[in-house]
């Protein structure tokens, strides 16, 4: 089933997670059964990251995804990246996909590794959704887009940025994710300029609950997400103590959700780090709210 077909269907918010696939065989047994335990809490899909390695990262992808669609019998999205695909690798991981029964990808540019010379068929995902489009052969498919609710790093400003969002639904993606954020003022704003830009599709906020100091600074330099004053305050008082920051992240992240749901989000979009813990904790948290 097309994702899509999951937001008109369902009725109110739809609840999704994302794993990542392993960057080595040898560990793909863990994250299968990661992937298991995450299975438990029912989202109403997963999505699979696109990992780091050429090849091998769209078949982890693929294998992941097919476990989630076909054994946990979960709706499954693969990510796909410009920068790692040719036009011709784009279509043989779209017939993989296909025999895997897996219907919906997120298409992503894709982060740009300096020891790798990305591929340079497409410049943007916008570019790589028309490819797909035009294969009436992958019609089947659904394709979902990225966004930045405080907008891209390499963006001018906000509006350019929608713009460009507007860009990936005119192509023909038919849902958005946003990358995260920690301040839902960002993501109201965004979500009010995308609709005054002819963006009417529905728009998954993206919540990450923090498991590290570390974690959070390195996602922050490579997305540039605000830590609102609150947010930083609990990172110092508990950077010390693991296990309470975790608590304390996956508590402000439900705060988070909370609000979201009462702002009637389309969707919840959990990054769950591959961490069973956090995502039964946090539903467990907001289950009764969704």
């Amino acid at each position: 089933m097309k994702i899509s077909e999951i937001f008109k269907n369902k009725g109110k918010t739809v609840l999704s997670f994302e794993v990542f696939p392993p960057k080595k065989t040898s560990g793909f047994e863990s994250i299968r059964s990661a992937v298991d335990q995450i299975a438990v809490c029912a989202p109403d899909y997963i999505s699979v990251t696109y990992g780091a390695g050429g090849n091998i990262a769209n078949t982890f992808t693929r294998d992941i995804a097919a476990h989630i669609k076909n054994d946990c019998k979960i709706e499954a999205m693969a990510h796909i990246t410009c920068v790692n695909n040719t036009k011709e690798e784009v279509l043989t991981v779209l017939d993989g996909f296909a025999d895997a029964g897996i219907e919906n990808i997120l298409a992503l540019r894709g982060d740009i590794n300096p020891d790798v010379p990305p591929k340079t068929d497409f410049k943007h995902a916008s570019d790589m959704i028309s490819f797909i489009r035009e294969h009436s052969k992958y019609d089947h498919i659904g394709i979902s887009g990225a966004c930045y609710p405080e907008g891209h790093t390499e963006a001018q400003n906000l509006t350019e940025d929608i713009l460009n969002v507007r860009k990936k639904i005119d192509a023909g993606a038919e849902e958005l994710i946003t990358q995260l954020f920690f301040d839902n003022e960002f993501f109201y704003e965004f979500r009010d300029k995308a609709k005054l830009a002819g963006i009417n599709v529905p728009i998954s906020a993206g919540i990450m609950p923090v498991t590290s100091k570390t974690q959070i600074e390195r996602m922050v330099t490579m997305c540039g997400a605000s830590l609102p004053q609150k947010f930083v305050r609990m990172i110092t008082k508990y950077e010390h103590r693991p296990d309470a920051l975790v608590d304390a992240g996956i508590a402000y992240a439900a705060d988070q959700i909370t609000d979201l749901l009462a702002s009637g989000v389309d969707g919840i979009h959990i990054y769950t780090m591959n961490n069973p813990y956090i995502a039964r904790k946090l539903v467990s948290m907001i289950g009764k709210l969704l």
